[in-house]
């Protein structure tokens, strides 16, 4: 069931000759400058300058453990002497110190841990392969033939398999599209998540001080995080917020809001619920910029646990080390490239437009430029900063230096939107087919959850057995706005898979699987 395989260099045997046959076979030895690769260079050039402040301090230090052996006892009482003589500086200086200390350590931001997490599974009955979707899409009868055949395109391309799951209101036949379906739809991903989470952590509702839930297009009366508080009756101090309208990255903006809020509650946990509605999202119009969405969102959800507790350390899974949030909503272009809107025929849907990955791009761009000094290596900001000034200034005509956050991150969660995103950030950050496993077969499997996707990723990394004690790990995700968030999590242990309760465990060994570049409907 553990995946224990990393991405890394493979070793080479060597062969040991004998002193008779090293003279006979002395022209087959390989020649060491045609051996040298690149990337060990590079790797040799990232531990010199990441250890060069340590480095730099040894010689200090030889001379300060030199200067100390040469001391005597004579010379410690002679200090002795020294302090007692001057006893109001040295408690005036001594109380300074532990005043300075005392705010230092009280006004520090307050560590935020990641207790535990789940993800929804749906019920097999919801299942809907791509056949299934196409005779659902017909039986709707409100679509013309050529957009059912443009469906059919975007759903051979998509990148999803035949396992991702519909709600039941769309499995109906007729299918029944309505306020109470998508309330039905809500109340089943909410509660089926954070009942395996309680269980999980073995944290009492009532203890919940703070209750963040988000979901984009259903934003009901009473909301949706007050039907969480009903159900599980947490108390009536709780600090609940429900976000609406910020589309597929809005779980990550529900853990900086928690982040935020924990900061100034001490010894409180946060529950994080971040989820999409379905049933309300589908569109029965002829708009092909609106049609998209059809064929790529699927059912999902998950819930989250947070503490500032310095006593969950212990037994929570990671550590938030950095979130980042970009915003492009000044811009026109940005604003309007995803957008809930009517079409000619006055049917509500969300229009995708032409310049989405453009945009995506655009936001990506300006969001690792702020998260990268926060998690790069020393010697990657070096190699950045040197080709910025020798194309900015000197204007040499050289490629601008991408980053290698390989070296700061061991493992990748992006954001599963489809299957254009994905290539184009994995050809943009370099990544490899190992670091794209987790969001390409969470696509395939589960289809796009929206701001739930990244948890299904997550929960990949831990069914594989990958996410090992100090392992950094990069949560991206892109929403409408248009939005671009980073999370960064260590990881406080390793996390074992076969105690874990994840929507993956049963079938991890079935992955990875290959995906087709046009798996045509009819295949499996």
């Amino acid at each position: 069931m553990a995946d224990e395989s990393r991405q890394g260099s493979n070793g080479e045997p060597v062969q040991v000759q004998t002193a008779s046959s090293e003279g006979r076979r002395s022209n087959n030895l390989p020649s060491f400058l045609l051996s040298v690769r690149l990337k060990y260079v590079k790797l040799g050039y990232h531990y010199l300058i990441s250890n060069a402040m340590y480095l730099m301090l040894v010689p200090f230090l030889a001379i300060a453990s030199a200067h100390l052996s040469m001391l005597t006892l004579l010379d410690f009482v002679q200090l002795w002497d020294q302090l007692k003589n001057n006893l109001v500086p040295v408690t005036v200086c001594s109380g300074l110190l532990v005043f300075l200390s005392t705010i230092y350590f009280t006004s520090r931001p307050k560590k935020v841990y990641l207790v535990d997490f789940a993800c929804y599974t749906p019920e097999a009955d919801c299942t809907c392969t791509r056949e299934t979707f196409m005779e659902k899409s017909g039986n709707f009868g409100s679509f013309s033939e050529e957009n059912l055949s443009f469906q059919r395109k975007i759903l051979e391309r998509s990148g999803l398999g035949q396992k991702t799951c519909f709600p039941d209101a769309l499995m109906r036949v007729p299918p029944n599209p309505c306020m109470a379906e998508a309330r039905k739809e809500a109340e089943t991903v909410m509660f089926g998540a954070i009942d395996v989470l309680l269980a999980k952590t073995g944290v009492k509702a009532k203890d919940i001080g703070i209750l963040v839930v988000n979901c984009s297009v259903f934003n009901p009366t009473p909301s949706l995080s007050a039907m969480v508080v009903n159900r599980y009756k947490l108390r009536g101090n709780i600090l609940s917020y429900n976000l609406g309208g910020m589309g597929c990255s809005a779980g990550l903006i529900s853990i900086d809001l928690a982040k935020q809020i924990l900061q100034v509650h001490p010894n409180s946990y946060a529950l994080v619920v971040s989820m999409e509605n379905v049933t309300l999202q589908w569109y029965t119009g002829n708009d092909r910029s609106m049609l998209v969405s059809n064929c790529i969102f699927r059912l999902g959800g998950a819930a989250i646990l947070l503490s500032n507790r310095s006593s969950d350390r212990c037994r929570s899974k990671y550590q938030l080390i950095h979130t980042v949030r970009t915003h492009k909503g000044a811009d026109d272009k940005c604003y309007n490239c995803v957008f809930q809107r009517e079409d000619d025929t006055k049917r509500i849907g969300v229009s995708l437009s032409k310049d989405l990955m453009a945009v995506a791009g655009e936001a990506l761009k300006t969001n690792i430029t702020t998260l990268g000094p926060l998690v790069l290596p020393m010697s990657e900001q070096l190699l950045f900063f040197v080709t910025l000034v020798a194309r900015k200034v000197f204007k040499k005509k050289i490629k601008p230096y991408i980053p290698d956050f390989m070296l700061a991150f061991e493992h990748f969660c992006v954001h599963a939107g489809g299957r254009a995103v994905l290539d184009e950030l994995e050809k943009n950050l370099d990544l490899t087919d190992w670091h794209m496993e987790p969001s390409r077969m969470t696509l395939y499997r589960f289809g796009n959850t929206s701001s739930s996707s990244l948890w299904y990723e997550l929960a990949y990394s831990e069914a594989k057995g990958r996410i090992r004690k100090g392992d950094r790990t990069w949560q991206i995700a892109f929403g409408s706005g248009f939005k671009c968030n980073s999370a960064v999590w260590k990881a406080l242990k390793t996390i074992n898979p076969a105690k874990e309760k994840s929507p993956w465990i049963d079938e991890i060994d079935d992955y990875p699987i290959p995906v087709a570049r046009i798996a045509s409907v009819g295949s499996s």
